[in-house]
């Protein structure tokens, strides 16, 4: 049986169909269900192995990227999310998904630590292609490459955190910074334009301590081949489809049948 991905959708997603093609080119059944009929009817929850929130704008991000629709789930499917992962399933958000994890408090999921997405230090909408490096414990997300690939398209994609003194310590070792933004060198920084946000510590994604919940900001699903590569596959920006490896690696345990 393929691993079955829920996909969210609601007013402003725009980046659905991306992500689905995504999984299914790793290996997944996806379908898709509008956040109103899953507040009235959360038992597709219960079928699927992971819940994923794709990119775009949702709601206009009017009050902020991703508040509305983080309130959503905070109000209506708080319980059956937390019982989705209890019963072995994963959460994973990216782009506007990963903003609504974070702003639902799903993320980082420390309790004491305050963590939000707010405008790049630009002050303007960043599109670009972006090197990320995986944590120690995800290194398998990026089998064959010491780093990923992946376009950034966001307006507040820098992670703050409420006490960055502590709470950057708290994240380390709870294992909660999932990747982290890389030069040309493949070294880790927070340097523009290597990170275009100017996040903290160059932090692009987060991961959950009970491992089930991921999300960044870059889009792994925009790199399924070296065409889309910005020097297609030469090298310098990886070989491509390194977006296909990434999303086998988050249905690896789903894909062998035994959920970890």
């Amino acid at each position: 049986m393929k691993p079955r991905v829920l996909q969210l959708f609601t007013a402003g997603i725009n980046c659905d169909r991306e992500l689905r093609h995504a999984f299914e080119l790793a290996g997944a059944e996806v379908s898709d269900v509008h956040i109103r009929a899953l507040a009235q009817d959360p038992s597709p929850l219960k079928e699927c192995d992971m819940f994923a929130i794709p990119g775009g704008f949702t709601y206009g991000d009017d009050l902020g990227a991703g508040r509305i629709l983080a309130l959503e789930l905070e109000k209506f499917l708080g319980s059956a999310l937390q019982e989705h992962r209890e019963d072995g399933g994963s959460i994973f958000g990216v782009c506007n998904g990963f903003q609504v994890l974070v702003k639902a408090g799903l993320l980082p999921g420390l309790e004491g630590v305050k963590a939000s997405l707010t405008w790049n230090q630009s002050h303007r909408f960043e599109c670009r292609w972006t090197r990320l490096l995986p944590a120690p414990s995800l290194a398998g997300l990026v089998p064959g490459g010491n780093f990923l690939p992946a376009p950034s398209a966001h307006a507040e994609g820098r992670l703050v955190l409420g006490n960055p003194e502590t709470d950057l310590s708290r994240l380390e070792e709870a294992g909660c910074i999932a990747l982290r933004y890389a030069n040309a060198r493949g070294e880790p920084t927070a340097a523009y334009p290597d990170c275009p946000n100017g996040s903290t510590e160059g932090i692009a994604g987060l991961l959950s301590p009970c491992g089930r919940i991921l999300g960044l900001m870059p889009h792994p699903e925009r790199n399924l081949s070296a065409e889309h590569l910005p020097d297609r596959g030469a090298g310098e920006w990886g070989l491509g489809g390194e977006g296909v490896d990434f999303f086998r690696g988050l249905l690896a345990p789903y894909l062998a049948g035994t959920p970890a």
